[in-house]
């Protein structure tokens, strides 16, 4: 998962002229730039309360609002703390999708500055796994319905995942991320009904 968000999602968006959000453990920042936006960065509030995480996607949305640019740098190696457990990992991916739904909002007005490339991310990164989720649901009522099983929606999303895991697995050159295929799993029963809570909580630090 920190691979693909790393080498495929931002790699991506530095091809199409700016990183939308630069990892804590991994980024750098020249200190006149941050320096300039220290204050803005040190009071960071959503809804007129304080917002003490997704602190990384915000000093990115700063300084794309300043006119700093934001790169990918392959080459660069950097060591962090990752979830190991089940309930943390869902605690991070809860503070992730509040983080990109606040940070969406305030970053709306650079998109018409930015290439067309990432407008097309970033509402997808929003509305993508909401259309999933919708999917899901409606598969799930007709199966109720109908007791007609969605064969079309269901065979849609194990090719899009295996195409996907393929291609990532042949550009890492390691057969083991086919194995995150089984993460669609994941995805739709767990990840899912988290997003659609961190949607409804926006304002829950």
């Amino acid at each position: 998962e920190y691979w693909l968000a790393c080498n495929e999602e931002r790699a991506a968006q530095a091809r199409f002229g700016a990183v939308m959000c630069c990892c804590g453990p991994c980024a750098i920042y020249r200190r006149s730039a941050l320096a300039s936006l220290l204050d803005q960065y040190e009071s960071q509030y959503f809804r007129g309360k304080p917002s003490d995480f997704g602190e990384d996607r915000h000093l990115t949305i700063l300084m794309l609002k300043a006119g700093f640019r934001t790169e990918y740098v392959p080459s660069a190696i950097a060591a962090t703390v990752v979830p190991n457990k089940l309930g943390p990992y869902l605690r991070q991916q809860l503070r992730w999708a509040r983080s990109t739904f606040r940070d969406t909002l305030l970053g709306l007005r650079l998109l018409p500055n930015l290439n067309r490339f990432l407008t097309l991310d970033v509402v997808g990164q929003n509305l993508g796994p909401l259309l999933l989720a919708l999917s899901v649901l409606t598969g799930l009522a007709q199966l109720a319905l109908t007791g007609n099983v969605p064969w079309l929606p269901a065979l849609m999303i194990v090719a899009m995942t295996m195409i996907h895991c393929s291609v990532v697995a042949l550009r890492a050159r390691q057969l083991r991320f086919l194995g995150f295929s089984l993460h669609a799993f994941i995805s739709i029963f767990l990840l899912l009904p988290l997003k659609a809570y961190a949607l409804c909580t926006l304002s829950n630090s």
